[in-house]
């Protein structure tokens, strides 16, 4: 069995391509022999072999399926597997498969990762990542674990790479003293194993990640009428992790995707209308960190381009909007979008500046019907951070105290956060107003962001796709630092907590940034801004939302 694990010929490096290895229905663990995969099958118990380049998968624990299943942590060191079942690690040699224990831990063990005689082994109900001597069998130290989901490990040199499944996240951390150096958001939700796999012309190393979850589907079935049902169906994959650290400006990139993004406006009043000296003002895509802007193009429509506060703004003239009178127009943009994880501790920022003035009277104050003067929001504010005083924990109090009090449903409309904490229901664009009105009272600048997020299915690609929403998140300003992004209800999942911080300074490669910090889109008539109690957008026109995503970009 050894010699069919090893004796695959040194190759170049197999293209980057997602991994679909035939049969698995859910991976774990996942390990590199030169340029062999090899994985664990969770449900199955399965240990794969698997050819990268084929996805052509044998199975090598032909007679040890039942001793392998639920195993969900997978290492190898030379020619021995270790890996995590139950409470306990086990280890066995390659050629024999029969699993010898090692240690008995109190809580349940999800990941594993060796280097020479250093183990290393995660659980998260323990909350922590433990090291043990592989000769003594003796626990060494532990370090507290990066996130709140389960975690699987994988070790290289000096670096213990860290996947989360619910924070989406691979963290990079210093094997000697557990210091998270950065993090990078996956660009695929739920990882459960990682693997480095190291070129052996260049020695370059490759971050893999595997993937594990259910998705739904439409099934044909025959038997029914109507004969088209939902259901749902494993879904688990391998696909390279790119990332890319700035230490000075303190983010991490990952993986990115070239989209094409379609606003479109079609003229379809409830109730036609006459508006003279029409000007249709529409934001457009941001240039931010994450996201760069190769191309713009009118649709239906020429436009001109104005710059509003550092950003790019559409602007369709009419000289008049008749009864009766139809148009589409809107705007087609193509962007390079990564995922962006920043990174700052509360230390950071013990000792920042003032706000300035200008931010004062702009991001402190009730400019969007934020109820900021009512009794039961005031006090939310005052109980949302208690005696903190440090910005940064003010955030972090200030969302997992919102994500206490509401739980996410949609709305028809937008109701002011008064109402929003009295119901404790809300959509995103309510838990933003809710989360703009606690930080505004508690001296925190902070705007609405957004607008729409494209549908995350990046194998389906030069496809249409359509999102079923718009979407908001917000961003809060650090003197000194600048704006960071927070999204509004995608971490609330479950009333306490622990909340994961995924998105807390981070955005994955489907959040589109469209105008940031001015209005996304506005409507002029003789020079004056049209109110919602004049005319509302919505019962004017219907908007038509398409994304294409076109490839994956290169590694930075």
């Amino acid at each position: 069995m050894t010699s069919a694990i090893l004796s695959f010929p040194e190759r170049q490096m197999f293209a980057q391509k997602t991994i679909r290895p035939l049969s698995a229905a859910a991976l774990g663990g996942i390990a590199f022999i030169k340029d062999t995969l090899i994985a664990i099958d969770t449900v199955k118990g399965h240990l794969l072999q698997i050819d990268p380049d084929s996805d052509n998968t044998k199975i090598l624990n032909i007679h040890q399926v039942k001793e392998f299943t639920d195993v969900t942590g997978l290492a190898i060191w030379k020619d021995t597997l270790w890996v995590t079942r139950g409470n306990c690690v086990y280890s066995c040699n390659l050629t024999s498969l029969g699993l010898e224990h090692f240690v008995t831990l109190p809580y349940p063990a999800n990941g594993i990762a060796v280097w020479e005689s250093t183990i290393y082994v995660s659980s998260q109900k323990q909350g922590s990542i433990l090291i043990f001597d592989s000769d003594t069998r003796k626990q060494i130290t532990k370090f507290y674990a990066p996130g709140v989901g389960v975690e699987n490990l994988a070790v290289s040199e000096e670096t213990l790479w860290v996947c989360d499944t619910v924070e989406q996240t691979v963290y990079c951390i210093d094997r000697a003293t557990g210091e998270v150096q950065f993090s990078v958001l996956t660009p695929f939700e739920s990882p459960t194993g990682i693997a480095i796999h190291k070129n052996a012309d260049t020695g370059k190393e490759t971050l893999y990640v595997a993937y594990a979850s259910v998705e739904p589907y439409i099934r044909d079935n025959p038997n029914a009428d109507p004969n088209h049902e939902l259901t749902y169906r494993d879904r688990t994959f391998i696909h390279a992790l790119q990332y890319y650290c700035d230490q000075d400006k303190r983010y991490a990139l990952s993986n990115g995707y070239l989209i094409e993004m379609s606003y479109v406006e079609e003229i379809s009043p409830l109730e036609e209308v006459y508006l003279t000296e029409v000007e249709w003002r529409i934001a457009l895509p941001s240039e931010t960190d994450r996201q760069k802007v190769k191309h713009v193009e009118p649709i239906g429509l020429p436009f001109t381009e104005e710059i509003v506060d550092g950003q790019h703004v559409a602007v369709f003239k009419f000289d008049a909007l008749t009864p009766g009178e139809r148009h589409l127009f809107g705007w087609k943009a193509v962007l390079e979008v990564r995922g962006i994880k920043y990174r700052l501790s509360p230390r950071d920022v013990e000792n920042i500046d003032e706000v300035p003035p200008e931010f004062q009277s702009r991001y402190l104050v009730d400019d969007d019907d934020l109820a900021m003067d009512t009794t039961i929001v005031r006090r939310a504010a005052d109980e949302a951070i208690g005696t903190e005083t440090n910005l940064l924990r003010k955030m972090y109090s200030i969302r997992n105290y919102v994500y206490d009090e509401l739980s996410y449903g949609i709305k028809p409309h937008i109701d002011t956060p008064d109402i929003v904490l009295e119901r404790g229901v809300g959509s995103c664009g309510e838990y933003v107003g809710v989360l703009l009105a606690l930080c505004r009272l508690n001296g925190i600048p902070c705007r609405t962001a957004g607008r729409y997020k494209c549908p995350p299915y990046a194998e389906h690609q030069h496809v249409p796709l359509q999102p079923d929403f718009n979407h908001v998140w917000l961003e809060f300003y650090i003197p000194g630092f600048g704006w960071f992004p927070m999204e509004s209800n995608p971490d609330d999942v479950g009333y306490g907590g622990p909340y994961p911080t995924r998105f807390f300074m981070g955005l994955c490669w489907y959040h589109i940034e469209i105008g940031k910090g001015i209005p996304f889109e506005i409507l002029v008539s003789k020079g004056e801004r049209l109110t919602k109690e004049d005319i509302s957008i919505g019962e004017l026109a219907i908007n038509h939302i398409r994304f294409t995503i076109l490839q994956e970009l290169e590694p930075l």
